[in-house]
C-alpha cells in the first residue's frame, strides 16, 4: 500500500468514526463493545485494503466491513445462529412520518437492543446516520424490499416503545464492584494514584480510544501522569451501559453533565481493562449512564 493511500484511508476514518461509533454502539448496545467492534472493523479494512482495487463508496464499504463485525460479535455473544432477513416474509407497509422518525436519533442505546438486527440496523443507519434506502440495503446485504419492511416495522417499534413508561430503576452493581469502582475513583479525586496504580492487574489493558493502546502495569501506570498534573477535572463513581465507569466532568463546562467517561473492568479487585473516552467523546451520544451517588458538586 502506498502512503497517499493509507493517508487517504486514515483521514476517511477520521471523518467517519464518530458515525461509526453510533452505529456499532446503538447495533450492541453498549458504547464500549462499539468502539472495540470499530477498532476491529478498521484492522480488517486495513488488511484488506491493498487487495480490494479501487472502492466506489468508501464510506459503505467501511459500514459494510463494520455491519457484518457487529453481527460476528453479536453471533458470538448469544452463541447461536442469528437470522437477519426474517421481515422479509413480511412486506406489510407502516406509514412514514418523518417527525416521528427523527426520535430514533434520540433513542438510548437499549432501547435499539429491543428491535431484531436487521430491524435495528435499518432504523440506526437510515433514521440515526442518514443513510438511502439503496445503502442501507448494500451495507446490510438485504434486498432493498426486505430493507424498507425492517425500516418500517423497527420505526412502528421505536414509537411503541417511546410511549411505554420510562425505566427509573438503578444501576446495578455488586457490594463487592462498587467498593472497588469507588476506590479507583477515589483516588482521582485525592491525587493518590499510588493506590490507583495498585490496583492494576500484571496485564492490564489500556485503550486510550482513538489516540493509543498500552498493556502492562509499568506501562498504563504512565497513563496516569497527566491525570496527576490535571486540574479541570471531577470526578464520581458510574455506570454506563450496565458495566463499572468513573464519569468525568470539566469544571470550566459543567458538573452536572459529564464530559466523558472510563470504562473499567475488574477480575477480583484488580482493573485488567480502561477504556477512556477522553479523545472520543463522541461515546456520549446514546449511551445510558448514571452515577452511583450524586454528580460532583465540588471536589
Amino acid at each position: 500500500m502506498t502512503d497517499d493511500a493509507r493517508d487517504q484511508f486514515e483521514q476517511l476514518v477520521g471523518e467517519l468514526r464518530p458515525k461509526l461509533h453510533r452505529y456499532c454502539a446503538r447495533m450492541t448496545g453498549s458504547a464500549v463493545d462499539g468502539e472495540d467492534i470499530v477498532q476491529d472493523a478498521l484492522i480488517k479494512a486495513l488488511a484488506a485494503l491493498p487487495s480490494v482495487g479501487v472502492i466506489d463508496n468508501p464510506e459503505g464499504w467501511l459500514f459494510r466491513i463494520a455491519h457484518n463485525t457487529a453481527l460476528d460479535f453479536l453471533r458470538r455473544r448469544a452463541r447461536g445462529p442469528m437470522m437477519q432477513h426474517d421481515e422479509a416474509l413480511d412486506m406489510i407497509a407502516a406509514p412514514d412520518s418523518p417527525d416521528q422518525d427523527r426520535e430514533a436519533a434520540t433513542m438510548s442505546l437499549r432501547t435499539f437492543m429491543r428491535l431484531p438486527a436487521l430491524q435495528r440496523s435499518a432504523v440506526i443507519l437510515k433514521d440515526v446516520l442518514g443513510h438511502s434506502l439503496e445503502e442501507l440495503a448494500s451495507i446490510t446485504g438485504a434486498s432493498e424490499a426486505a430493507a424498507k419492511s425492517a425500516l418500517q416495522r423497527g420505526r412502528v417499534r421505536l414509537r411503541e416503545f417511546a410511549k411505554e413508561p420510562a425505566d427509573v430503576s438503578l444501576p446495578m452493581l455488586s457490594d463487592g464492584m462498587r467498593a472497588r469502582l469507588t476506590t479507583y475513583v477515589e483516588g482521582f479525586k485525592i491525587g493518590d494514584f499510588d493506590t490507583v496504580r495498585a490496583m492494576l492487574a500484571d496485564d492490564v489493558k489500556l485503550d486510550l480510544v482513538a489516540k493509543l493502546r498500552k498493556q502492562g502495569k509499568s506501562e498504563v501506570g504512565e497513563y496516569y501522569a497527566a491525570y496527576a498534573a490535571a486540574k479541570q477535572w471531577a470526578y464520581a463513581a458510574g455506570v454506563v451501559d450496565g458495566r463499572a465507569a468513573m464519569l468525568v466532568y470539566d469544571r470550566e463546562i459543567s458538573l452536572g453533565t459529564p464530559a466523558y467517561f472510563v470504562a473499567l473492568d475488574f477480575d477480583g479487585d484488580r482493573v485488567v481493562s480502561i477504556h477512556d473516552f477522553l479523545y472520543a467523546r463522541y461515546a456520549m451520544d446514546g449511551v445510558d449512564l448514571s452515577p452511583l451517588n450524586l454528580a460532583p458538586r465540588s471536589q
